[in-house]
């Protein structure tokens, strides 16, 4: 293992998570620890769109909780007018990080902190424009779009879009944390985690802020997006026990469980984070991502992975050997699973890597999810453990890789890599060191 000690090092002090094991931090991994699933029967309204109504929804989140724990002031509750729930997990995710970081905003340069958030392509519910479509309507009783400049704009919401944008979770929690630094959206559905921690260690490292205040935010509960996933996506259910639907790198796996969830973190300049007594979670060493496109336009995952995590270790300045464990995308599906396989197989070269799979506890939310694994896996870590994969009963032992299941696995390695893809072909991996 080698490194630069000329070059800055970036660390996590600050972890905010909205999630179906729960808000925040300690919650979050109190249900990690006890092997509690988030997936199951979804009580909320997208459970007559959703395949078999089942998924991992976030319980204790509505406008009345946002309020009261989450957007205090008044300028923050106005904004909410203008934010689809994703946006509100987001913003509620870098607020409670930047809570948990005990940073001083007072006594800050806020030139000197920026934000860099991932988010999925957001859609509006079809309600939305039903009055404005309605408007339209001609004698016929056909929609007729030459009626919509002079009666449909007039029926639609003034600001609808803004709820709608991805770059608009970065926009919400640069105002209202004053950040003036650098600020950008990552829009790369499940790949977005990697690609903006690596961006903002990019701006850490070049000394462009202090501090960075990085996050996802994505939902696949929604009555467009969830009829999507019903429609085009692999979902997986079980009968008997509907919280097990899905099962990682099992042999009997089915498809995915879908959800929604955000996740924060705070980054900051280690020496930054040490003068003010900062608690430091870990260390981020490295990030890589990679899109791989047949000529048909067809993704190729493996290879794709494979590009991710070779960058990732190379700027890292270590070898596969160096990790204690992949925390893996493990989404649950036949083609997907052995696709990430295969990657893992041309990686490891027969090393014995432990590979984590947490998708079986958590559902896949897209750009939220890739903050709760590698949180999982920071705090498991500096417990001395590896987070197991709850419903993985029967392993798939043709994947030729060695799957923690069941239960924790002790380990002393703190360096762990958390690895995700979409199924375009996008992928991104991000390395850690846990303190």
């Amino acid at each position: 293992m080698s490194s630069n000690s000329n070059k800055r090092q970036v660390v996590v002090t600050g972890i905010g998570l909205i999630s179906p094991l729960g808000n925040g931090r300690q919650e979050f991994y109190e249900s990690i620890k006890s092997g509690r699933s988030g997936v199951g029967k979804i009580d909320s309204e997208t459970q007559h769109v959703a395949k078999y109504g089942i998924g991992a929804e976030v319980k204790d989140f509505d406008e009345k909780t946002l309020k009261k724990n989450f957007f205090k002031e008044k300028e923050q509750k106005k904004s909410i007018k203008v934010m689809c729930r994703e946006i509100q997990m987001g913003a509620a995710a870098a607020l409670m990080a930047l809570e948990d970081s005990q940073l001083d905003l007072d006594s800050f340069d806020h030139t000197r902190m920026g934000i860099d958030f991932g988010a999925n392509l957001m859609y509006y519910p079809p309600e939305t424009l039903a009055g404005a479509c309605k408007a339209c309507v001609d004698g016929t009783g056909e929609f007729n779009s030459n009626l919509w400049g002079d009666l449909g704009l007039k029926e639609m919401e003034p600001l609808w879009m803004l709820k709608y944008l991805p770059n608009m979770p970065a926009c919400h929690i640069g105002i209202f944390t004053d950040s003036r630094g650098p600020n950008n959206s990552v829009t790369l559905d499940e790949a977005s985690p990697g690609v903006a921690l690596t961006e903002a260690l990019n701006i850490l490292e070049r000394g462009s802020a202090e501090v960075m205040i990085v996050g996802g935010t994505g939902t696949r509960l929604h009555s467009m997006r969830t009829l999507q996933s019903r429609l085009w996506d692999d979902v997986g259910f079980d009968e008997t026990n509907p919280s097990a639907s899905c099962k990682p790198f099992d042999k009997n796996r089915n498809g995915q469980a879908i959800a929604e969830a955000a996740g924060s973190l705070i980054l900051e300049e280690e020496e930054h984070a040490k003068a003010r007594g900062a608690t430091i979670y870990g260390k981020l060493l490295a990030g890589g991502s990679s899109c791989v496109v047949d000529t048909n336009g067809v993704g190729d995952s493996t290879r794709s992975v494979v590009n991710s995590m070779n960058a990732a270790l190379k700027r890292a300045g270590i070898s596969v050997s160096d990790l204690g464990h992949i925390n893996s995308h493990g989404i649950g599906t036949v083609a997907d699973d052995a696709a990430e396989a295969k990657a893992y197989q041309e990686l490891l070269g027969g090393a014995s890597i432990p590979v984590a799979a947490l998708k079986g506890a958590t559902g896949n939310a897209g750009a939220g999810n890739g903050f709760l694994e590698l949180t999982a896996s920071l705090l498991s870590v500096a417990d001395g453990v590896i987070p197991p994969a709850i419903h993985t009963k029967s392993f798939d032992e043709d994947l030729g890789f060695d799957l923690v299941v069941d239960q924790p696995r002790a380990t002393s390695n703190k360096i762990f890599a958390n690895v995700n893809f979409a199924k375009v072909g996008q992928s991104s991996a991000a390395i850690f060191e846990a303190p």
